[in-house]
């Protein structure tokens, strides 16, 4: 397989990934300061096509202005676009559900359920068909994908262990109406998978876990379980 997908920063700090079919390489967030970003990528920040944005909050897009001075374009949608109050010739505007490319990518956005607006996850598919869905900061994915070789998918906390936080004071029960209207749980990953054609599936990312709430050797082993697949925890 020539997708090679890499996490260099995965957490409510900051997200940060790249993906490569080695002719075009991407940027998926861009949730770090630029310093950290150009760090990330040993300084090779001419090597990067183009970046994919899901939504505005901060340890998605903190970098952004700084890399759209670099001369990174950034494809996003409208409602993100506004959100984060930049003006520039680098935004490139995309919209759910309508194909682009970006070098040997084509790329499918699609919408998300998270507490922003207009929120999107990206189907992207190289010149061998070969294809990678990333999801990240959503309780929720309407959508059945077929094919895809790289699941890169945001598993944020299981209900049974917030449930337990909650109990025992360290985490205060209206963070649960948030992250339940917000973030993907392990229960719902469970679910989505379930729901997915995992045949051509060679790796599994659970990206994005939650500090408090999750448990990453738990959630591995039990994705493992379920899929039988090359399961990662960045």
């Amino acid at each position: 397989m020539m997708i090679e997908f890499k996490t260099h920063a995965s957490s409510s700090k900051g997200n940060l990934y790249t993906v490569t079919d080695g002719k075009t390489k991407l940027m998926i967030e861009c949730g770090l300061s630029y310093k950290e970003i150009q760090r990330a990528l040993n300084f090779k920040i001419s090597e990067i096509e183009g970046c994919l944005l899901s939504h505005n909050h901060g340890d998605h897009a903190r970098g952004v202005k700084d890399i759209m001075k670099a001369g990174i374009d950034v494809y996003t949608s409208l409602g993100t676009m506004n959100a984060l109050k930049v003006a520039s010739h680098r935004f490139k505007e995309i919209k759910a559900l309508e194909q682009f490319r970006i070098g040997t990518w084509t790329i499918l956005p699609f919408d998300i359920q998270h507490d922003t607006e207009d929120p999107l996850g990206f189907l992207l598919a190289n010149e061998d068909d070969e294809k990678l869905l990333f999801v990240t900061d959503t309780y929720y994915v309407k959508y059945k994908f077929e094919g895809v070789n790289i699941l890169a998918v945001e598993c944020n906390y299981s209900m049974e262990i917030l449930n337990q936080n909650i109990l025992e004071g360290f985490v205060p029960a209206v963070m649960k109406k948030r992250l339940i209207r917000s973030h993907f749980s392990l229960e719902n990953v469970k679910e989505f998978l379930k729901a997915n054609d995992l045949s051509k599936v060679q790796e599994i990312w659970l990206l994005h876990l939650s500090d408090s709430n999750s448990n990453a050797e738990l959630f591995k082993e039990e994705i493992m379980a379920l899929t039988g697949r090359r399961v990662y925890v960045p």
